[in-house]
């Protein structure tokens, strides 16, 4: 079966920047399991994964606008460290929860001193073109009910816990509560 939108896919990745450094690698540990066409990947590599099957190997580059977009120096910001008063071990690396004109969003601290604090907004592969190995291990139909909750399900789970699938949902279950956040084994 061929990668299409709504498939199951199961993959083993390892992403490198354009220099070649190894930033991410799935290949020692579970492969990443997705529903292809849900957004879940970056746009540049879910592209790339149309078309391909079971048992192939790839490399796929995709430039930083297809990926986690350009830097944007202003989304770099020096606070008053009292501002942050209570949050424990306020390191270089500690990411926090801000809350932006644009809604809460994570920012990684970049600078500590004795006054200030400097947080930045950018995803951390902002601006990078990156270089992905893929090994496609299986692909598959995605069930209804992965695709009415928009994740995948261990083999024969289904969110209420029944091992066969047929339970039926709650009408007030949506995507949040769905295996108690979100959490069936798969992963997100």
């Amino acid at each position: 079966m061929k990668i299409t939108n709504n498939s199951v896919v199961v993959m083993h990745y390892a992403v490198s920047d354009s220099e070649g450094t190894l930033i991410d690698s799935s290949y020692d540990h579970k492969p990443m399991s997705t529903i292809q066409g849900t957004g879940y990947l970056i746009p540049g590599l879910e592209e790339q994964l149309l078309g391909h099957q079971a048992g192939e190997k790839f490399e796929v580059a995709v430039s930083a606008d297809k990926a986690y977009g350009d830097r944007h120096d202003d989304y770099v910001q020096t606070v008053p460290k009292e501002l942050l008063q209570g949050v424990e071990d306020l390191a270089v690396g500690t990411q926090l929860r801000a809350t932006t004109d644009d809604g809460e969003q994570t920012v990684i601290v970049i600078d500590v001193t004795d006054e200030e604090v400097t947080v930045d907004g950018n995803h951390p592969l902002a601006g990078l073109d990156l270089r992905f190995d893929v090994e496609i291990l299986e692909v598959r139909e995605a069930t209804p009910e992965e695709l009415a909750h928009g994740h995948i399900h261990s083999d024969g789970e289904s969110c209420c816990g029944s091992d066969d699938g047929d339970e039926a949902q709650p009408a007030s279950e949506t995507k949040s509560d769905c295996c108690g956040g979100g959490s069936c084994g798969s992963i997100h």
